[in-house]
């Protein structure tokens, strides 16, 4: 049983009694405990993002940001960055040219890695788009970019890993994963049609889900772990594409009112997966509210957080592995 079960128990909004990102730090007792070691955080520009950052910043960490628009990030990090313990590096996740970039500017720095969470995402885009290189946009950004990312700092990672703390990975999925699994191989794309701004969100939180389970599988045994997490319900700049319409919905739906989370309250299962001991040398499981997800039922909108039959499938976790590869053009080990 998580030690945030209780807190979780009786929501009443944001800044309630759920913990913040830098609660799960300090009592975790990882204050100044990661000095000397290296984090590579995506998308801290916005949103959790931020709070991610900011309750890193307290391990004393040094930490390789990853952001699109660097001024904008520079402008939201600016309370508290600190060049001497953090660098921005530009990484516009739509572009693998820009990922790859992006990793050798980390690797020309450090050879050692000890926790990579994949934070950056878009969601809902309301029209099929590709990337440049010619993937969905929400599928390329979500899941293909970070894949990339991973296996290019994957010996980092490796190398970083000790007895005393192992290397972690950490996937920003989403609920919303349970309501659509992957396609079928020749239809990531959906280029045989059916595309729908929320089936293209969804599918691309799966393969968050699926590539954190298959990290575990193949590189646990190595000391390098991985877990995904749904932050939760947090008013962030990825509603972007949202109407005015469907944000009005979504704030006014009474069975949402009390479980909305403040940004920090969002970034703290986040945090939870990358420092809590709980979570020391092991991995391959769907984290929600600082706990271990339990199960629910995918037509059940208001039971956030637990996980569905698709939720944990190793065959289609090898599969999406298998393709991932193919499609950027890695060698698998």
């Amino acid at each position: 049983m998580s030690r945030y079960e209780a807190a979780h128990a009786n929501p009443q909004g944001p800044g309630d009694a759920r913990p913040t990102a830098l609660q799960i730090v300090k009592d975790a007792e990882m204050q100044g405990k990661l000095v000397g070691k290296s984090v590579v955080i995506t998308g801290v520009s916005s949103g959790i993002g931020i709070e991610t950052v900011r309750a890193l910043a307290a391990t004393g960490a040094t930490l390789y940001l990853t952001a699109r628009n660097l001024p904008k990030a520079q402008a939201a990090l600016s309370d508290f960055f600190n060049a001497e313990q953090m660098e921005l590096i530009e990484m516009d996740q739509g572009s693998l040219d820009s990922v790859r970039s992006a990793a050798s500017s980390i690797l020309s720095k450090t050879d050692q890695v000890s926790i990579l969470i994949n934070n950056a995402g878009i969601m809902a885009v309301p029209e099929r788009q590709l990337s440049k290189d010619g993937y969905e946009l929400q599928f390329a950004t979500n899941h293909l970019a970070h894949f990339l990312l991973f296996h290019l700092l994957k010996p980092a990672l490796l190398a970083a890993s000790t007895p005393e703390f192992q290397s972690r990975v950490v996937n920003v999925a989403s609920d919303s994963h349970r309501a659509h699994g992957l396609n079928a191989s020749d239809n990531y794309s959906f280029q045989k049609g059916g595309y729908h701004p929320w089936a293209g969100y969804s599918q691309s939180k799966t393969a968050n889900v699926y590539m954190a389970s298959e990290i575990e599988r193949r590189y646990g045994s190595r000391g390098l772990h991985a877990v995904s997490v749904h932050p939760g319900a947090i008013a962030t700049g990825l509603g972007a594409n949202l109407t005015e319409a469907e944000v009005n919905a979504l704030l006014q739906n009474d069975a949402w009112t009390t479980l909305w989370k403040s940004p920090e309250q969002g970034a703290a299962t986040t945090v939870w997966g990358a420092v809590d001991k709980e979570w020391e040398g092991k991995g391959g499981k769907y984290l929600a509210d600082c706990a271990e997800s339990k199960p629910g039922t995918a037509n059940d909108t208001s039971a956030f957080g637990t996980y569905v039959s698709h939720t944990y499938s190793p065959e289609h976790e090898a599969r999406l592995w298998k393709d991932s590869v193919e499609m950027l053009g890695l060698s698998d080990d």
